[in-house]
């Protein structure tokens, strides 16, 4: 019989809270090989793509990864920085800035609450980055998906997958999971501040065009609640924005296979808007807290041509929300509500080592 240990724990180590920001993920690199170890993980995934694994993994390994990668790798490749993945930089700086503004809002300059990222697939691992909490004496987690609309197939999955680390941990720390936040007024007011400035120096189009991520349509019957949450972010965007109804237009990209997605579907939306006689129109991903492949490369790339080939004339892409501020100071704000309750300042390692001098001593006397 084998026993596990904490082999990190030991007592009086100090406590401390975390707030674990959670992405998707993204490659290593914009290669093949870096593509297909990608993509069998994220494929493989039964949340991501719900077909029985005995029908669906041979497909998986014996076309789609024979394939796609290389093609993946030269989509990557068109919108890659000298930083790395757009994803993943985006990630990052807005760990770093949430870390900042954490410990402002909370009045400490040196915060007990570390701010960490990891990605669903990819790295950094969602295991990797929770042994590191639990090292520096992480006690209390706040996951906090960087999905604002919950999807199974994104913000149950990186549940799962944390749940899967709980499952080997002795000592397991205290956890909170923030589930959407589709309709919070931070976010929907960093959304509608990220319009109104592409506006203020770009000029408005004819129509906003809402591009969120598919699923497919089965999802909706199933009991899955994001086709829901975003048309419910879109209508709060929408008045906050001021527009009618006619003005802003909710679609659906990245449909993966031949199953029924969620409709409409954002390149043919945008081709028909085009042959109606639509001169120009502005495009943004409300789905996406970060600029990545889906954006940069389906949005801006291929759906720009296809509006343009159909006879538009303009097409403006309108960045996520990325490190904008308003959009870190809602994030902060969101964490900070979420923390409630927890003693965010932590307890020092003499404090905890007094305590437990005290109770050794009261149990030496009875």
């Amino acid at each position: 019989m084998t026993t596990r240990t904490d082999t990190a724990w030991r007592h009086g180590t100090p406590q401390r809270t975390a707030v674990l920001l959670v992405n998707l993920g993204t490659p290593d690199a914009p290669t093949a090989p870096a593509l297909r170890t990608y993509l069998a993980e994220f494929l493989g995934d039964p949340r991501v793509v719900e077909i029985p694994r005995a029908a669906w993994l041979p497909i998986l390994h014996g076309v789609i990864l024979r394939v796609r990668p290389a093609k993946s790798a030269a989509k990557y490749a068109s919108i890659w920085t000298p930083e790395g993945s757009p994803l993943a930089v985006w990630t990052r700086r807005q760990t770093t800035l949430l870390q900042g503004h954490l410990g402002e809002r909370l009045g400490q300059p040196e915060p007990a609450v570390l701010v960490r990222y990891a990605m669903r697939y990819g790295n950094p691992s969602i295991p990797s980055v929770l042994d590191e909490l639990k090292a520096q004496g992480a006690t209390r987690i706040l996951v906090l998906p960087l999905y604002p609309q919950y999807a199974g197939s994104t913000t149950a999955t990186a549940n799962d997958k944390i749940n899967e680390w709980l499952a080997r941990q002795r000592r397991q720390p205290e956890l909170r999971f923030v589930n959407h936040y589709h309709d919070d007024p931070g976010y929907i007011g960093a959304l509608a501040r990220r319009v109104t400035d592409h506006w203020a120096t770009q000029g408005r189009g004819e129509k906003l065009v809402l591009s969120f991520h598919g699923v497919p349509e089965r999802t909706l019957h199933l009991g899955d609640p994001y086709h829901c949450e975003c048309h419910v972010t879109a209508r709060l965007l929408r008045e906050a924005l001021g527009l009618r109804p006619d003005e802003l237009q909710v679609t659906f990209q990245s449909r993966f296979g031949k199953a029924k997605w969620l409709e409409p579907y954002t390149e043919p939306t945008l081709i028909a808007l085009a042959q109606q006689g639509l001169k120009r129109v502005d495009v943004m991903c409300p789905g996406f807290t970060s600029d990545c492949l889906e954006t940069l490369e389906e949005i801006n790339q291929e759906a720009r041509e296809a509006f343009l080939h159909a006879g538009g004339q303009a097409f403006h892409y309108i960045p996520c929300l990325n490190d904008q501020p308003q959009w870190i100071s809602a994030l902060a704000a969101l964490a900070e509500r979420h923390l409630q309750g927890w003693d965010v300042r932590g307890k020092p390692a003499a404090e905890l080592n007094a305590q437990r001098e005290r109770a050794l001593a009261m149990g030496a006397a009875d």
